[in-house]
């Protein structure tokens, strides 16, 4: 009933709510990318995303689709890799961002532990910036991270806009610094919060630094100040600061994945984890464990 390779269109579009990122990461024409939207839309007889100029949304139907769709491709590819006989080998060294500490990622990279049992996955838990230095000097093969507006480097997995969340009924005084909460540089949210305040000639002070995602987080729930974060990953018992407060607006950020140096060793398993995190990519900021 539904062909595989306009479910993987409409994932890549569900993913980045954007038909022209959808087809520059499927490697098509985005007319092709509206095709085969509308033709899994008439398949399934529903409307899978509401969009108009400016915007592109899922409707409901859309997001009950996801879920079919990663299953359908889940079988798709299993069945293509018993049949074609192919098994991968070596040692992956797969960086990801601290970001992605409280999110389905360890579904994903067991679900890919167990189509290739033979892959050595050495798995790097750090700030995005660390992993981006990392990438650079060769000591990974892959990572998975945020990247800044203007950087063009990496695949995009999705888009997302950053927001200030803190814990609920936390009151900033206006006539006093902003207290920040935010991981140590080179923490591209912390750059960019930063940036922003400046900006708007807001004084701020660190009112608690951490490398740990949950650090930070349990620093936000006693209250000690407010925190730069993805709008799709807010922690549980943290909210987004209201208006009101006069925070000045953060911009979106990128979540990226980046290959480094071209392993022979690690190039098919590198491949293929990133193909599994594309797919499964809305599993990462839709819903947690």
């Amino acid at each position: 009933m539904f062909d595989p390779s306009q479910l993987r269109t409409f994932l890549a579009v569900a993913q980045t709510l954007s038909f022209t990122q959808a087809a520059r990461r499927l490697g098509l024409r985005q007319s092709t990318v509206s095709q085969h939207v509308r033709r899994l839309e008439a398949a399934s007889g529903r409307t899978l995303f509401s969009r108009d100029t400016h915007s592109v949304e899922l409707t409901e139907d859309g997001e009950a689709m996801l879920g079919f769709a990663r299953r359908i491709l889940d079988a798709h590819e299993q069945a293509a890799a018993f049949f074609t006989g192919t098994r991968l080998r070596g040692r992956l060294r797969f960086g990801a961002s601290e970001d992605f500490v409280l999110t389905r990622l360890p579904e994903i990279l067991e679900a890919f532990r167990h189509d290739h049992p033979e892959v050595d996955l050495e798995l790097t838990v750090e700030l995005s910036g660390v992993l981006h230095e990392r990438l650079a000097a060769g000591e990974l093969d892959l990572v998975l991270a945020k990247r800044r507006p203007e950087d063009p480097r990496g695949e995009l997995v999705w888009r997302d806009r950053l927001v200030w969340i803190g814990r609920e009924h936390l009151r900033l005084d206006p006539e006093r610094p902003v207290p920040l909460i935010a991981y140590p540089p080179p923490g591209i949210t912390r750059a960019l919060a930063v940036e922003a305040l400046e900006r708007q000639g807001r004084s701020w002070r660190v009112a608690c630094t951490s490398g740990s995602l949950n650090g930070l987080v349990a620093a936000a729930r006693a209250g000690l100040g407010v925190m730069a974060h993805s709008r799709g990953l807010i922690p549980p018992d943290l909210v987004r600061v209201p208006e009101r407060a006069g925070l000045p607006e953060l911009g979106e950020v990128g979540f990226v994945l980046v290959h480094g140096r071209r392993r022979p060793s690690a190039r098919g398993a590198a491949d293929a984890l990133a193909a599994a995190i594309l797919a499964g990519g809305d599993r990462l900021h839709r819903g947690r464990p």
